[in-house]
């Protein structure tokens, strides 16, 4: 597949990622928002270190950098 995620992107959802999942094992979030919340880190976590996401797939974005050939 090719790549759909610029570095900003990928940064952001790794520092998105990273909360959610502080704020979980911290238990500062419980129940159903927890659950979701952790699943959120993961999918976030996932997608940023292969820098695919399927939903921009789907929908037709990319945030990665146009490379001009010379």
């Amino acid at each position: 597949m090719k790549k759909n995620m610029g570095n900003a992107d990928r940064i952001i959802r790794i520092i998105v990622a990273a909360v959610l999942a502080v704020l979980f094992f911290t238990n500062t979030i419980t129940g159903i928002w927890a659950t979701v919340g952790l699943i959120v880190a993961v999918i976030f976590a996932l997608t940023s270190f292969v820098s695919i996401c399927p939903l921009y797939a789907i929908v037709g974005v990319s945030t990665c950098s146009v490379k001009t050939e010379s």
